[in-house]
């Protein structure tokens, strides 16, 4: 299950983007995530393809276990060497490896170094409405801050 927290327990705005970066903001954490999605699931594995220091990335790992966010379960059936795995909640991060490729893509590298291809063609990512199904534009949306005591501009 993944460590939730009461939003406004966080310094500032009660915000679950605040809440989110607490459990997976740092540098390792979503390469770690990036490595398991590309099924990279042994320490070794993870620790060549990030880069991280080696006693950085076992703390790591350890606080992304604790979150909820991964699991360590056996690499095969009745083997003794354990692996890392994704739970739901880290699952649910795939989607934000994609915006976060897609941006990179754009706006931080020279020339991309890989690209999501689905079918015959590269990905090209839109935000739809799983209730209407149409596409979300900026335009469309209003942030609507419920927390006591908050508006949009901050506390009031």
């Amino acid at each position: 299950m993944i460590a939730r927290q009461d939003p406004t327990t966080l310094n500032g705005r009660p915000c679950s983007v605040a809440a989110s970066l607490q459990l997976i903001g740092d540098r390792w954490s979503m390469l770690v995530v990036r490595e398991v999605v590309f099924g990279n699931h042994q320490f070794s594995q993870i620790a060549r393809n990030t880069g991280a220091p080696r006693d950085r990335l076992s703390v790591r790992l350890r606080g992304l276990v604790d979150a909820g966010v991964l699991e360590r379960r056996p690499v095969s059936e009745g083997s003794r060497h354990e692996g890392y795995y994704l739970t739901e909640a880290g699952e649910d991060l795939r989607h934000v490896l994609r915006a976060l490729l897609a941006w990179g893509n754009k706006w931080a590298v020279t020339t991309p170094p890989m690209h999501l291809v689905h079918h015959d063609h590269p990905l090209e990512m839109e935000s739809h409405c799983s209730t209407c199904g149409e596409n979300v534009k900026d335009v469309d949306l209003i942030e609507e801050m419920i927390a006591p005591g908050w508006d949009m501009r901050g506390r009031l």
